[in-house]
């Protein structure tokens, strides 16, 4: 018994997944391709593992820290094991399908293993799926990366979603203009993540106004670009401002129920974002259900696209229905089995005779036990 315990016992942060959730994650997986497939999104399939120097190159460098590293006993080079599927999709893009006509429109759909995880998310392997938007640099791309990941979730059963909309590469603007030097803009950029107004009134000095107002600035999406109108900001902080809503108006224009807000000073894994960023979440679900925007391929393209979390999206599904199980007892015509099969019925067959067929379809699960062609209930 101590022996079979032990071999059950896995790494932290990783869980063997049972009958039906395996099942229900497979399902909603492919529902997502096909929305994305629907709008144009054609699906590839990059390696679990590749050459370190390849995988954690362009965008890929910000998850260095994150990446499992093994040796090649082949190449005798150094592996890295994916912590995200979008620096590989960029790889692609950049290499194999250098020569295809922009934008490149791509999905995708994996498992990916990180080394640690966090308070709020401390599981190691994650399944994603997701879209990129390659070689596409306009306010429309942004917008149909919003969108889409928007339909996609609304489109699996999330009903309560809400997007966050970020602009990375703002406070950085800003702190440049300024002249504030690279270590005290990090500091700074960090203390606007921590929405700790004392800090960034210490590090901004002189400047302290301007980054005060724009910590206050988050809400939704019309009133915080109002208040983001109104302060005096350098001429690139200007640009992605305006770009911003510009944004906002396609969104809203294209889903005016989405429940859209804005906060220009979130920074938080958007580490190789070039652009506007976002974030969905849903009511009472710990955790962000994905995390998409706009940053630089590996070829130099601005793109953008976003990546869908598994584990958070299915915390905020109901639970699956449980499909009709129908015991078929030994002997029975095979082609009554087989038309139920067609009809949404999933059939378990017996492998011997039973002396009680009643029981045993209750053993195995099944709520109903096929007699004379027919699905008969099986009671209690």
């Amino acid at each position: 018994m101590r022996r079979s315990a032990e071999r059950a016992l896995l790494p932290a942060g990783l869980r063997d997944v049972l009958p039906p959730d395996a099942a229900f994650e497979a399902a909603v997986v492919e529902r997502l391709l096909a929305c994305f497939a629907a709008q144009g999104y054609e699906r590839v399939k990059p390696p679990l593992v590749e050459f370190e120097d390849s995988l954690l190159s362009g965008p890929g460098a910000a998850m260095a820290a994150h990446t499992f590293r093994l040796m090649d006993p082949v190449s005798q080079r150094m592996l890295g094991l994916r912590a995200d599927m979008t620096p590989q999709v960029a790889r692609i893009a950049a290499s194999r399908l250098r020569g295809a006509p922009r934008p490149l429109r791509l999905s995708y759909a994996g498992q990916v293993l990180r080394l640690r995880g966090s308070p709020l998310q401390p599981e190691r392997q994650l399944g994603q799926a997701g879209v990129e938007l390659i070689g596409a640099d306009s306010a429309a791309a942004d917008a149909e990366a919003v969108l889409l990941a928007a339909a996609a979730v609304a489109a699996v059963g999330v009903a309560t979603l809400s997007v966050d909309l970020n602009l990375p590469t703002l406070v950085p603007a800003v702190a440049a203009a300024l002249g504030l030097a690279a270590p005290a803009a990090a500091a700074l950029v960090a203390a606007l993540d921590r929405k700790d107004a004392a800090a960034v009134a210490e590090l901004a000095g002189d400047h302290d106004g301007l980054f005060l107002k724009l910590l206050r600035v988050a809400g939704p999406a019309r009133r915080a670009l109002a208040r983001l109108e109104r302060l005096e900001l350098p001429a690139a902080a200007a640009a992605e401002r305006a770009r911003l809503a510009e944004v906002v108006d396609l969104v809203l224009a294209g889903a005016p129920e989405l429940a859209l807000t804005v906060d220009p000073v979130e920074h938080r894994g958007f580490e190789y974002h070039a652009g506007i960023g976002f974030a969905l979440f849903a009511r009472r679900v710990r955790g962000e259900l994905g995390r998409g925007g706009r940053y630089l391929s590996d070829a130099g393209d601005s793109s953008t696209g976003f990546t869908l979390y598994m584990d958070t999206l299915l915390r905020a599904l109901p639970a699956p229905a449980p499909p009709r199980r129908l015991f078929v007892p030994l002997g029975a015509p095979p082609a009554a089995a087989a038309a139920l099969r067609r009809k949404g019925w999933v059939t378990v067959a017996a492998l011997e005779p039973v002396a009680d067929a009643r029981a045993e379809a209750r053993r195995q699960g099944c709520s109903h036990l096929l007699q004379a062609g027919r699905a008969r209930p099986v009671g209690p």
